[in-house]
């Protein structure tokens, strides 16, 4: 009896032994937990709160969607900077500001708060200026962006507004770095100063060629008088001769 009880231990334990490597192999080829999908400007701004009308630009121009196929489609291999105004941003605009704005240069001041490089905050103090963003033209004129840091305060200029960049990310992380700028970045080409108009090239007359021609005018004036006046006097001294000879021959007589 005891035998028989030994046997059946021994075959429950060969059992046992020889599954374990099975269970063993079963949990090392279990796949990977997949990667989070990485997080949209959309999805950030709204856990953020206080950017409706930046998002509102943003979907409206199709930006939102553009950033998101960049980063997915790694076209930006350096990453996305994004510089983004809240409401009250918005707020402080003068009445009409966007509502002046063609639907391309909506998409213009959008793209003029994205840079096509993640700028982290170590960066800022050594950025190129003027900084390109995806605006394009960074000429007098057109879409310049400049950023200087104190090691306190990180400034944003434009040429028409001055605002301050908080140094600390809403987001970073995924090729993308998301700022908050305390103003909406008005570029110089939409809202810079009207070029003066050009100086006429054509010169005004001088003074009209009568005038140039009033001293000759004068002139000739002058010289009919005298020869008026030397034929008046020739005149009297022949007349005087007639008298003369006249008288002459009276007294002959």
């Amino acid at each position: 009896m005891a035998a028989s009880h030994l046997a059946v231990l021994l075959m429950l334990a060969a059992a046992v032994l020889s599954a374990a490597p099975v269970a063993r192999g079963q949990a090392a080829s279990a796949p990977a937990p997949a990667p989070a999908a990485p997080k949209t400007i959309t999805a950030i701004l709204t856990k953020a709160g206080q950017f409706t009308k930046f998002l509102q630009l943003l979907q409206s121009t199709r930006e939102a969607e553009q950033i998101t196929n960049q980063l997915k489609g790694k076209s930006s291999s350096g990453g996305l900077t994004v510089f983004a105004p809240p409401d009250n941003a918005f707020t402080a605009l003068p009445v009409g500001t966007l509502n002046s704005l063609s639907d391309q240069q909506k998409t213009s001041l959008v793209q003029f708060h994205v840079v096509s490089m993640v700028m982290p905050a170590s960066q800022l103090e050594t950025v190129s200026n003027p900084l390109r963003t995806q605006a394009g033209d960074t000429g007098p004129g057109k879409y310049p962006l400049n950023i200087t840091a104190d090691g306190t305060n990180v400034n944003v200029s434009t040429g028409v507004v001055n605002a301050t960049l908080d140094g600390t990310p809403l987001y970073a992380g995924d090729r993308l770095v998301v700022y908050q700028v305390n103003k909406v970045l008005l570029p110089w080409a939409l809202y810079g100063p009207a070029p003066a108009p050009a100086e006429s090239k054509k010169k005004k007359k001088a003074a009209p060629d009568a005038a140039a021609d009033a001293p000759a005018a004068d002139t000739a004036a002058g010289t009919t008088a005298s020869e008026a006046a030397r034929g008046v006097r020739g005149v009297g001294a022949g007349s005087w001769v007639a008298v003369a000879v006249a008288a002459a021959m009276w007294w002959a007589m």
